[in-house]
Formats: structure tokens, C-alpha cells, sequence
């Protein structure tokens, strides 16, 4: 079970306008963390306007990119029409470097759906208008008590192949402790996953569904060959 901590906004806090920062294959989930390197002047004046009033973010991936990202702001992202979803991330660790980089991590709040794409803001990013009204149980601490149980034992046999077959080590063990949400949540940001698919993950009602589709994309990656052929 999740607890609200002392610095989560209420439903009611949540912002009407947020920032956005578009990156391909960038997951980012409610309550999971999410670090980013920041060096592109649009988006270090996105995080100092963000450090000065509510510290929320909204991630959301560009539509169409063949770069997965790997939590840097390498990629042109300022006109590439965006998914309709993203995630609202409160800026929770931050420094700075000395070579006028921001290192920072996201702690994923809510998701929200754009309404309204506003004007280019001043400091050359970009800002939406957004509508939570389909998330609202995104806020909702208990929500795991209402759920369908995860299947543990299926997700641990797709991880541990998933790792085989990329001649990891599986870290099953450091994470099996958490709760489903968070053991969910741990895998579907930290696996590499094509953006599109990480997009379905996002989009998932509910976390029995975010788990499955989770196991099954797993499945698939250690059968590459035999998705192709079925896709062809």
C-alpha cells in the first residue's frame, strides 16, 4: 500500500498548465522516479520556472521518433506533434553541475491527457493545457486493494528470460519485495522497451492491465524473430 507523502499534492493542486518536456522512450509512471540530465537552454529555463513555483513537469513522448531516449534532451523535439498522454513529474532531487548541467529525478504524480497546446513560453519551451479528469485514480493511495492480483510468478518467468536474453543479470530479487504497483512500475521504466510500447504501458487503466501487457511485452523481446514473421 502507497501513502501520501508530506510533499504530494492533493487532486485539487494539480496544475491547469504545465510545461512539457517531449522525449522519446522516456517512462515515466505515478510514484515511480525518473532522472533526468539537463543541458539544453530551453529546458534549464523549463526547470528553474519549475523550481520556482509548483515543481511540476509533465513528460509526454513525441509521436513519431526512431530514437529511444536514454534520459537526455538530444533530440529536436520542438514542433514533433506529441501523445495525447503524459505524466505529471515533481521535481523531488535536484543539482546542479559545474559545467551548467541540471541533474534531476522526477517523481511521477498523475497522469493527464492534453487539452490544448499553448503558445511557445518565453524560455522556448513548451506548455499545455491539461485535463485529468480521466486519471483521477492515479491519486487514489489504496487503489491496489481494489485491483486484480498480479501475476508474480508469470512476470518473474518473463523478466528472468528477458535479462537472459540480453546476457543480464536479473534483478528479481533486489525488487520482489516491493508491492505490485511499485515492482510493476520498476520494471516498465527501467527496461528497455520501444517508446510506442512504453506509450500502451502508460496508457493502461489499471494495474492488473499494466502488469500483463508488461509480462507479454517481455515475452515477446526474447522472441524477436518470431514477432517479425508474425507482423509480416
Amino acid at each position: 500500500m502507497n501513502i501520501c507523502g508530506p510533499f504530494d499534492p492533493d487532486f485539487s493542486e494539480l496544475p491547469a498548465t504545465l510545461p512539457v518536456f517531449p522525449l522519446s522512450g522516456a517512462l515515466l509512471l505515478p510514484r515511480g522516479h525518473l532522472p533526468l540530465n539537463i543541458f539544453e537552454p530551453r529546458y534549464l529555463n523549463m526547470t528553474m520556472d519549475a523550481l520556482g513555483r509548483d515543481r511540476m513537469i509533465g513528460m509526454v513522448q513525441p509521436r513519431h521518433s526512431d530514437t529511444p531516449s536514454k534520459g537526455n534532451d538530444n533530440t529536436d523535439t520542438s514542433t514533433a506533434e506529441m501523445f495525447g498522454t503524459g505524466c505529471v513529474g515533481r521535481i523531488s532531487a535536484f543539482s546542479e553541475t559545474d559545467d551548467g548541467r541540471f541533474l534531476v529525478t522526477l517523481t511521477g504524480v498523475c497522469r493527464f491527457d492534453i487539452a490544448e497546446e499553448l503558445p511557445l513560453s518565453k524560455g522556448g519551451y513548451r506548455s499545455v493545457r491539461c485535463d485529468y479528469s480521466r486519471w483521477r485514480g492515479d491519486m487514489d493511495y489504496n487503489i491496489q486493494s481494489m485491483d486484480q492480483p498480479l501475476n508474480r510468478s508469470r512476470l518473474r518467468r518473463a523478466l528472468d528470460a528477458y535479462f537472459a536474453h540480453h546476457s543480464l543479470r536479473s534483478c528479481w530479487d533486489t525488487i520482489s519485495d516491493t508491492d505490485d504497483e511499485m515492482l510493476v512500475t520498476a520494471i516498465a521504466m527501467g527496461c528497455q522497451l520501444d517508446p510506442l510500447e512504453k506509450q500502451a504501458l502508460l496508457e493502461c487503466p489499471s494495474l492488473y492491465d499494466r502488469g500483463d501487457m508488461l509480462t507479454t511485452l517481455l515475452e515477446m523481446a526474447c522472441h524477436p524473430q518470431t514477432n517479425k514473421a508474425a507482423s509480416n
